[in-house]
C-alpha cells in the first residue's frame, strides 16, 4: 500500500516537535524531517529525511509501501560509501550491496533501506583514502584501520535504531552478514526476527577485502566454496519467489 499524502502530513505533524529521552549512552533522539516520492530504476519508493541530535548528519530511509506499524519488515542498513556507491569502485562490494537491496525491496510489498552517513566504516572519507593507501602497500582493511588509530569498525547503530522506531516498525527481517549490526540494533530495542543473508559475489579487486571481513570481523560469508550450513533463521529469499512462497518459507 502506498503512503497517502494525508498520512505523510500526519507523520510530519507528529514529528514536528518530537522530543524524547533518547536511546543509548549518547541519548540519541531522532525525528522525521521530510518525506517525498522517490521513483527510481529499482521501483517506486518514498524517501524520508531525519534530524538527530548526535552527529549532525543527514541520514535517510528509502521505504517501499506503508511500513508504519508493520511486522517482519525487510530492512537493509547501508553505510555510505562514496567511492563504491557513486564512483563504482571495485575495491569493495558496497555499490552492489546497495543496488541488490534496492532491487529486492523494490519487488516487495514493503521494505526499508536505511542510508547511514557512516563513510569508511565510520572513519570518514579522508581516513578511508589513507587506509586505501596502506592497503596498496600490503595492509588488509582491518590492519589499515588499526594503523591509523581506529578500531576495525567505528560504526554504531543507535541512530539507525531510532530511525526504525520513528518509522514505527514492530519487527524486522535484517538483510546483513554482519553480526555486530544485529547485536547493536537489538541492544537499542529493535526486534530482529530473522537474518536474511546478503551475499555479493567477489571480484578480483575485492576478494581479499571480503575474506578479511569474514576472517577478522566475523562477517557471515564463506568465499571458499565450502558447504554453508544454514543457521535456523537463515532462510534465504531467492529472486523470482512469489509472496506466497516467501511466506511459506518463513513459517516452515
Amino acid at each position: 500500500m502506498h503512503l497517502s499524502n494525508k498520512k505523510i502530513q500526519k507523520i510530519l505533524d507528529e514529528n514536528l516537535d518530537h522530543e524524547c529521552e533518547g536511546i543509548g549512552p549518547d541519548k540519541v533522539c531522532v525525528r522525521i524531517a521530510a518525506i517525498a516520492d522517490l521513483p527510481s530504476e529499482f521501483g517506486d519508493f518514498h524517501i524520508v529525511a531525519f534530524y538527530n541530535n548526535r552527529d549532525d548528519k543527514e541520514h535517510a530511509a528509502i521505504i517501499k509501501g506503508d511500513i508504519w506499524g508493520a511486522e517482519d519488515v525487510p530492512v537493509r542498513v547501508h553505510s555510505e560509501c562514496l567511492t563504491g556507491d557513486a564512483l563504482g569502485s571495485l575495491r569493495c562490494d558496497c555499490r552492489d550491496q546497495l543496488k541488490e537491496s534496492l532491487k529486492a525491496i523494490g519487488r516487495m510489498e514493503k521494505g526499508i533501506v536505511l542510508y547511514m552517513r557512516q563513510e569508511g566504516r565510520g572513519i570518514g572519507l579522508t581516513n578511508k583514502i589513507r587506509a586505501y593507501g596502506l592497503q596498496d602497500h600490503g595492509y588488509d582493511t582491518v590492519d589499515a584501520n588499526l594503523a591509523l588509530g581506529f578500531r576495525d569498525d567505528e560504526r554504531e547503530y543507535s541512530v539507525a535504531a531510532h530511525m526504525l522506531l520513528s518509522l514505527q516498525v514492530k519487527s524486522i527481517h535484517l538483510m546483513t552478514n554482519n553480526p555486530k549490526k544485529i547485536n547493536d540494533l537489538t541492544q537499542y530495542g529493535i526486534n530482529v526476527t530473522q537474518r536474511v543473508p546478503h551475499i555479493i559475489p567477489p571480484n578480483e579487486h575485492n576478494q581479499f577485502y571480503l575474506e578479511t571481513k569474514a576472517n577478522k570481523s566475523g562477517h557471515m560469508i564463506d568465499l571458499r566454496g565450502k558447504e554453508h550450513l544454514m543457521e535456523q533463521d537463515d532462510r534465504p529469499i531467492i529472486e523470482g519467489m512469489t509472496r506466497e512462497q516467501i511466506s511459506q518459507l518463513q513459517v516452515s
